[in-house]
């Protein structure tokens, strides 16, 4: 009678900390998913230092606030590829002091 409980007992903890962890993992890639449709990176107003991230909304830039940004404007590739190159620069640079 007692290994028979152990057992049910056993194999009820694990289901449910499979079940726990499936919930969990669905709602992370939801969560996720969510984050990935905030727009500010390819912004023309997003300025990608810490202090100022956007000129327009500084308190909404890269929140879940700005996923409807009014003020949203698109910036060209060249654009994009130009600003990350030259905070790799500043990055690189303000390491070696």
């Amino acid at each position: 009678m007692v290994v028979t409980l152990c057992f049910v007992c056993t194999w009820t903890l694990i289901i449910f900390g499979c079940y726990s962890f499936w919930v969990a993992c669905k709602e992370g890639f939801t969560r996720i998913k969510k984050l990935h449709e905030i727009p500010c990176s390819r912004c023309q107003f997003f300025t990608g230092d810490y202090r100022l991230k956007c000129t327009v909304h500084p308190i909404k830039a890269l929140s879940e606030d700005a996923i409807d940004c009014l003020d949203y404007e698109p910036q060209s590739y060249a654009d994009m590829i130009a600003r990350k190159s030259s905070l790799h620069k500043k990055n690189i640079l303000s390491s070696k002091r």
